[in-house]
């Protein structure tokens, strides 16, 4: 027993997650969350800040509340694992209630998993057509990742920190352009620049946008440069 999780709080479940006809969707033993975040379908969001410590529930969830009309689709599957509009039910165990982890003192391999997780999760919420639920998991990947560590990273964890910065700040393009924020969306490109000057994906969506602000001459340098790079790219 124990109060309810509050706004801010990280939470801790064990988690089995089913279709109707039984056909296990997902069995987790401990998932680690920030209800609110959006790292978690929405049943989640919505069912264990109702839960005490120690409680367990059920939850029969409409597919607005799981994975939505398209279902969930594993890559190495030609059929999907959540079929499209589908119902779930949900055992859930509340583990524990603690206060949100600052993200400043992590280590580098638990900020690189928890980036890692975010934008994950930001990918399904694009997948899915949400852009601002998919930016606001960019962002708070972004958060993870940035600033300093609780542990100085070695050169390898150094690099992945890097890389998973660029990968979140295109995708933060990506989903602005969504939006129709092209200022935004240019923005996140010249930030993953600084980070990574030649990242081609970066390089090829500030060319186009500067193209379309009619800032042709910035944006013939930048897309031959990301032409140099890439020879073969047909865009």
């Amino acid at each position: 027993d124990g109060p309810r999780p509050r706004p801010g709080q990280e939470v801790s479940v064990k988690v089995l997650c089913a279709l109707e006809d039984g056909g296990l969707v997902e069995r987790d033993p401990r998932l680690t969350f920030v209800p609110g975040y959006g790292d978690v379908v929405q049943a989640l969001e919505l069912g264990v800040p109702t839960m005490q410590p120690g409680e367990v529930s059920f939850f029969l969830a409409d597919f607005p509340y799981g994975y939505g009309p398209p279902g969930s689709w594993r890559c190495a599957r030609r059929e999907p694992d959540v079929p499209p509009e589908a119902p779930l039910l949900f055992e859930v165990t509340l583990l524990e209630v603690r206060d949100g982890p600052d993200p400043q003192r992590l280590p580098p391999d638990v900020r690189l998993r928890l980036g890692g997780q975010r934008r994950e999760r930001g990918n399904f919420h694009f997948a899915r057509g949400d852009f601002a639920a998919a930016l606001r998991s960019y962002r708070l990947a972004l958060r993870a990742l940035d600033g300093p560590t609780a542990a100085p990273p070695g050169p390898q964890e150094e690099e992945e920190l890097r890389e998973q910065r660029v990968k979140c700040l295109n995708n933060c393009a990506a989903a602005e352009l969504k939006l129709q924020r092209a200022g935004e969306a240019l923005a996140a490109c010249e930030a993953a620049l600084r980070i990574s000057p030649d990242n081609g994906r970066a390089l090829l969506r500030r060319g186009q946008l500067l193209a379309q602000q009619g800032r042709d001459a910035e944006a013939a340098l930048v897309l031959r440069r990301a032409l140099e790079l890439d020879p073969a790219s047909k865009v």
